[in-house]
């Protein structure tokens, strides 16, 4: 499992619109081959950041089966102008348990 992790900054404002647009958005990427599961997380300190969590079975899954796909092209024109800058978005894995 590969988890993506995005930091979004939401244009002041326009949070619920955000929010609101972001559940659309939602059905687009949970039909993707290699998606699990997704949460977003509004920040208590700053109030339009955001954090994006999506789990991954690959980051080809990520990158290709869904940035190439359709439904991106749906999802980027439902979310992008909100952003404020671009946000980076980094992959994680996780290590070995040792016992």
């Amino acid at each position: 499992m590969i988890l993506e992790l995005a930091i979004l900054h939401i244009k002041a404002g326009k949070q619920l619109a955000f929010e609101n647009d972001f559940i659309t958005a939602s059905q687009y990427i949970a039909t993707i081959d290699g998606y699990i599961r997704h949460s977003l997380k509004k920040c208590i300190e700053v109030e339009n950041q955001y954090v994006l969590l999506v789990e991954w079975s690959s980051v080809e899954a990520h990158e290709i089966g869904f940035r190439q796909s359709p439904q991106y092209l749906k999802w980027k024109e439902l979310l992008h102008d909100y952003y404020d800058p671009f946000p980076q978005v980094f992959h994680y894995e996780d290590l070995p348990q040792k016992i």
